[in-house]
């Protein structure tokens, strides 16, 4: 029987000039929808497994379009919620060779955000669930939406499953009275595969080096944390905006690991990428004995994400198995 993955968060709006052209040059823009937490379930959605996302959406047309961008994308709805009247959004300008990309967020206020404790029944939403998912955004969103995220993940704790939390969180985001440093430490004792950095496990625990070296702030963050099982996170170098390279990592509390480096030589659409990254470790360890096996499974999921538009990781389980076996000659597929 297919693993089930059930993720929390919001999901947006994303408006992107046509191509790589930059926002004064547009006269439209292409929409699609997308959010972290989402991704991650539909990338998983499309490797075979079940998957279901957890959000507030707008009680309008807006709301349902949103939903039907997930159930088209072999996501279940039936949980979400209905309220008030705004769909987050953003705007990006895709970055070219030397030019970054650009990201503008227009959030606040949004139906999401308004999210309060005791509007959603957790364990109705999880029952016959393996895995839950979250990350670092949703609580940096709201009060509200902190607290349905820690009570979704001691819910998930009650009932025996398994708890990944994606960290790294945008530090700008944090706007409603509380920081980071306060509100994480709660929901990261109760997870137990944890996604980070050591810039991250620095800002947010103050632990260990910014700029130290993977193991040593992974093993802080497992002895302060001690439920952690597994800390994972993945190294970029962006030679350019359109030639990338990955490598994932991986403490197990007892060893270090590290995939060996995938490069993708010309990046079609970055946005996602990370969510692929977590979506490919959830398969990976639901489905590998070995922790190697599910990190390099993890790192060519993401590294397939670069050349798919949009923000979800639509490559199928023979795309990330071919590549992770060492295809990578992009040969057509009869």
């Amino acid at each position: 029987m297919a693993k089930k993955l059930v993720t929390f968060g919001e999901v947006m709006m994303r408006l992107s000039p046509p191509g790589y052209m930059k926002f004064s040059q547009a006269n439209s823009f292409e929409l699609v929808y997308g959010g972290g937490e989402a991704n991650v379930a539909i990338s998983c959605a499309y490797l075979g497994m079940k998957a279901a996302h957890m959000t507030r959406f707008p009680d309008n047309a807006i709301g349902r379009a949103a939903t039907q961008f997930l159930r088209k994308n072999w996501l279940s709805s039936d949980q979400i919620i209905y309220g008030d009247n705004k769909l987050g959004m953003y705007f990006l300008e895709k970055g070219a060779v030397h030019r970054p990309s650009v990201v503008v967020y227009e959030r606040e206020g949004s139906a999401f955000s308004l999210i309060q404790p005791g509007m959603v029944d957790w364990e109705d939403v999880l029952k016959d669930a393996d895995w839950f998912h979250w990350t670092g955004i949703t609580p940096a969103i709201s009060e509200g939406a902190a607290q349905c995220c820690l009570e979704a993940i001691k819910t998930a704790n009650k009932m025996g499953i398994m708890v990944s939390g994606d960290i790294n969180s945008r530090k700008n985001m944090w706007k409603y009275g509380k920081t980071m440093q306060e509100v994480m430490p709660e929901l990261v004792q109760h997870t137990d595969i944890v996604i980070t950095s050591p810039r991250g496990i620095n800002e947010m625990f103050g632990l260990g080096d910014a700029g130290g070296k993977f193991k040593d702030s992974a093993k802080a963050l497992m002895d302060e944390f001690p439920r952690i099982k597994r800390v994972v996170g993945k190294k970029r170098k962006s030679i350019s905006a359109s030639e990338q390279e990955i490598q994932g990592r991986i403490w197990t509390g007892k060893e270090y690991i590290k995939t060996e480096i995938f490069e993708i030589s010309h990046v079609i659409d970055r946005v996602g990428t990370g969510d692929a990254f977590a979506a490919g470790l959830i398969y990976g360890l639901l489905h590998y004995e070995d922790d190697l096996d599910a990190l390099n499974f993890a790192s060519a999921a993401c590294a397939l994400k670069h050349t798919i538009l949009g923000d979800v990781n639509m490559a199928s389980l023979d795309n990330v198995t071919s590549l992770m076996g060492g295809d990578t000659s992009g040969a057509l597929k009869r």
